[in-house]
C-alpha cells in the first residue's frame, strides 16, 4: 500500500515522540493534527508543516476518509472517547497508556477494534527498549527457567509531573497508573504475560513537594493546580502460573536516587536490569554475566522503533507486539491495586 497517513490526536508533550517516529519512518505520512488547545495546535501544524489541523476529534476521522490511522495522545480521561471515535471511522488506532480509565473500558475498546477488523495496539513504549528485547529473547528461549518472582520498580524523589498528570478526574491516578503502569506490563510480558489471579496493595499520599519543583524532570504540558493522587504505590500480584510480582512505584519518596528497574528471578538464571546483568549457575558457581556490547542508552530509539512496529502492523498485517488485551489485563490489575489500596483487603480476581 501506499504510505500510511497518520493523524496526531492530542499534540502535548508525548505526541512529540511519536510524531519524531513517523517522520523517520519512510512509510508514513503526517497528515493530520487534533488538539483542543487552537494555540498551540496551530504551533504544532506550522512547526511539523501538517495543515490538516482539527480541534474537533470526530470532524478529524469523519472528515479525512483517506486517513488510515491516530495515534492517541490526550489526556488518560479520553482515551476511551477519541480511541472508539477513531475506531466507528474506520481507523487504526495506537492509543497511549493506560489503555482507558479502567478495565470495562479498555475491555469495550479492544472488543470493537476486533469488531471493525481495525488494530488497537497499546503505547507500551519500555517493550521496544534494547534491554527488554534481549531479554524477552532470553526468556522466549527458557534461560531463566520458571521464572517465579519479579520486582518491578520505578521510583521518583520528587516527579509530579503536575498539571492533568496530579488531577485524578483527568489521570485515574499517579504513579500507579502513570509509572507502575510501564514496569507491571515489562515485568508480566518477560514472564510470558501469565493471568493475574489476586492482588493485594497500598496506596498512600505522604509528601507534599509542590514547594521543591527543582527536579522534577518530565512536566505536563498543561498548567494546574489540583493535586489529588496517591505519591506511593506498593503492591503484590499474583499469577495463574504461581508467579509473583512485587511492585514499587512513588512519585515522591525519600530514596537515595530515584531509579527504573526489572528483576527476574527464575529456576536457571536472575537478573537486573540498568545496566543489565544476569547471574546463573554456571559450572558450579553463580556467574555474573555483564554484557559489555550494551548501549548505554537503551532508551534509545524505543519510540521510534514503537511507531515503525505500528506502521508496519497498518501495512502488512503482521502480529502486533503490543495488543490491546494486553492493556485490558494490565488495567485489571491496576483496578484491582486502587481497589486493595481503598479496602485494604487482597483483591481476588476471577
Amino acid at each position: 500500500m501506499a504510505k500510511v497517513k497518520i493523524g496526531i490526536i492530542g499534540v502535548g508533550n508525548i505526541s512529540e515522540s511519536h510524531i519524531a517516529g513517523y517522520k523517520k519512518d519512510p512509510n508514513a505520512e503526517l497528515y493530520a493534527f487534533c488538539d483542543i488547545n487552537e494555540e498551540r495546535l496551530k504551533a504544532k501544524g506550522a512547526r511539523h508543516g501538517v495543515t490538516r489541523l482539527y480541534t474537533s476529534v470526530e470532524e478529524m476521522v469523519n472528515s479525512l476518509p483517506e486517513l488510515d490511522a491516530v495515534s492517541v495522545c490526550v489526556w488518560n480521561c479520553n482515551h476511551y472517547e477519541c480511541t472508539m471515535a477513531a475506531l466507528r471511522a474506520g481507523k487504526h488506532v495506537l492509543c497511549e497508556k493506560p489503555l482507558a480509565m479502567n478495565e470495562a473500558q479498555a475491555k469495550e475498546m479492544c472488543d470493537f477494534a476486533k469488531a471493525q477488523g481495525k488494530l488497537l495496539m497499546v503505547g507500551f513504549v519500555r517493550r521496544f527498549m534494547y534491554e527488554t528485547e534481549e531479554l524477552k529473547r532470553l526468556t522466549d528461549e527458557n534461560f531463566f527457567g520458571e521464572m517465579y518472582y519479579t520486582k518491578a520498580t520505578y521510583l521518583r524523589q520528587n516527579g509530579n509531573p503536575g498539571g492533568w498528570f496530579s488531577d485524578k478526574k483527568r489521570s485515574g491516578g499517579g504513579p500507579g497508573i502513570d509509572l507502575g503502569v510501564h514496569v507491571i506490563d515489562e515485568a508480566r510480558y518477560l514472564m510470558g504475560n501469565p493471568q493475574p489471579v489476586s492482588v493485594y496493595a497500598a496506596v498512600m499520599k505522604k509528601l507534599d513537594r509542590s514547594a521543591h519543583r527543582g527536579n522534577v524532570g518530565y512536566v505536563a504540558s498543561d498548567a494546574g493546580n489540583i493535586d489529588d493522587v496517591e505519591d506511593f504505590v506498593q503492591a503484590t500480584v499474583r499469577f495463574d502460573n504461581g508467579g509473583i510480582m512485587m511492585l514499587e512505584t512513588s512519585y515522591a519518596l525519600n530514596t537515595p536516587e530515584p531509579y527504573c528497574r526489572i528483576e527476574l528471578y527464575g529456576t536457571k538464571a536472575g537478573c537486573i536490569t540498568d545496566p543489565l546483568r544476569v547471574l546463573v549457575d554456571e559450572f558450579g558457581h553463580l556467574t555474573d554475566l555483564k554484557f559489555t556490547d550494551m548501549p548505554k542508552n537503551t532508551f534509545e530509539g524505543m519510540f521510534d522503533k514503537e511507531m515503525h512496529h505500528f506502521v508496519e502492523c497498518v501495512r502488512t498485517g503482521c502480529e502486533c507486539r503490543n495488543p490491546a488485551e494486553d492493556g485490558v489485563v494490565v488495567m485489571r490489575i491496576l483496578d484491582a491495586i486502587y481497589e486493595s489500596g481503598r479496602t485494604g483487603h487482597e483483591v481476588v480476581l476471577k
